[in-house]
């Protein structure tokens, strides 16, 4: 077995339309040795075959739970169109070469998956490194969706990137049903979270909203969190 299997590649990144957005990503673990030769192979190869539509990111997993060994992530969305163009191109040599030499440098896989994203919030055009990652067992999703858009809509601090979805095979399903990311633009913001971002007037609403929300969103639980930065983009 393939220590990464990116048959043509599963994806996951940001969008503007989240209800247009699918993804898959692959995680893995690699030896500290090689961190800069993975991302040399992954930037040298998407710099110059990057699937049209389609957004490549690469994370690094700073931050973790027990439960989650992986240290990196090669993630990438795109419209169902565009993801599915990626899987119907037949064999490719250039490809394949590229995965003979990223399998090299990883010492093992640590799972996949396949979803998509159901909302977003915030400037698509700007970068945010650092992603605090949420992993979510929620009980009503209708009631969930329902109540995270209404909040986040209103809500989120200029400077920071939501996004929330679900995978719908592979990894994290039958554990969570909801994720969310929260994007940063730097770990030192991320540390103190979205209310240090606000005063005043906006902080006292959104806290007051917060705790609405809580009371109404169906019933959720933490199941996983964790920080990923981001290492390249294409």
């Amino acid at each position: 077995m393939k220590k990464i299997i990116l048959v043509f590649a599963l994806l996951i990144g940001f969008a503007v339309s989240a209800q247009d957005t699918y993804y898959t990503t692959y995680s893995f673990v690699v030896e500290p040795q090689n961190d800069a030769t993975i991302f040399k192979l992954v930037d040298d190869f998407y710099s110059k075959n990057k699937p049209e539509g389609v957004f490549v990111r690469l994370f690094e997993n700073h931050f973790k739970d027990a439960g989650n060994k992986a240290t990196h992530q090669l993630v990438f969305s795109g419209t169902q169109e565009a993801v599915g163009n990626m899987y119907g191109g037949g064999p490719n040599d250039t490809f394949a070469l590229f995965l003979t030499r990223l399998n090299q440098h990883i010492k093992e896989s640590a799972g996949s998956a396949m979803g998509r994203n159901i909302a977003f919030y915030g400037e698509s055009g700007t970068r945010y490194p650092a992603q605090r990652v949420l992993l979510l067992d929620v009980e009503d999703t209708n009631v969930f969706d329902e109540a995270y858009n209404k909040f986040h809509s209103k809500h989120n601090p200029p400077g920071v990137l939501v996004y929330m979805g679900t995978s719908i095979t592979g990894q994290g399903v039958g554990k969570a049903n909801r994720w969310a990311i929260i994007g940063y633009k730097d770990i030192k913001t991320a540390i103190g979270g979205r209310n240090k971002l606000l005063t005043g007037a906006a902080l006292k609403a959104r806290e007051k909203a917060w705790a609405n929300f809580i009371a109404n969103n169906g019933g959720v639980t933490v199941v996983g969190s964790g920080m990923r930065i981001l290492l390249g983009a294409w």
